[in-house]
């Protein structure tokens, strides 16, 4: 699966607006994600996971720039990722489906941003994005 050149134009356009917001998207990104599935705070037991505070914002802050990592090389996201992808499978051993709840819960974050430019051209193509970057992270699992 690849973005097409529209896809790409829609993702860097919105980025450019995201990127500046990166520390308090990937912040609400995660509140998002342990709220509506809290077993995924099983992998972060020495966090204090209250909502803004630091460890939150600062894994948040890496999450998103993750994404932005990806975004750089859309061409080889695969090559971009792949320590954080030994990271999770190898070390961490993250449940593979919580990438895709991440994402899902970013898209979600996005989408409240930024409503005038979340239509349904660039609900996909994030969607597909952050699908292809989910299933990137899940790549050493198999």
């Amino acid at each position: 699966m690849s973005l097409t050149k529209a896809e790409r134009t829609i993702i860097i356009t919105m980025w450019s607006k995201v990127s500046t917001q990166a520390d308090s998207i990937g912040t609400e990104a995660l509140e998002r994600l342990f709220a509506s599935y809290p077993q995924t705070k099983t992998y972060f037991p020495h966090f204090d996971l209250h909502p803004g505070l630091a460890q939150l914002r600062t894994h948040g802050s890496k999450v998103v720039a993750a994404v932005g990592d990806a975004l750089k090389s859309v061409d080889n996201i695969s090559g971009a990722l792949s320590k954080l992808s030994e990271l999770h499978a190898y070390i961490l051993r993250v449940d593979p489906v919580n990438f895709k709840l991440l994402s899902h819960c970013l898209l979600v974050t996005v989408a409240t941003r930024f409503p005038a430019d979340f239509k349904a051209e660039a609900h996909a193509a994030w969607d597909k994005f952050l699908s292809i970057v989910s299933s990137v992270l899940t790549e050493k699992y198999r």
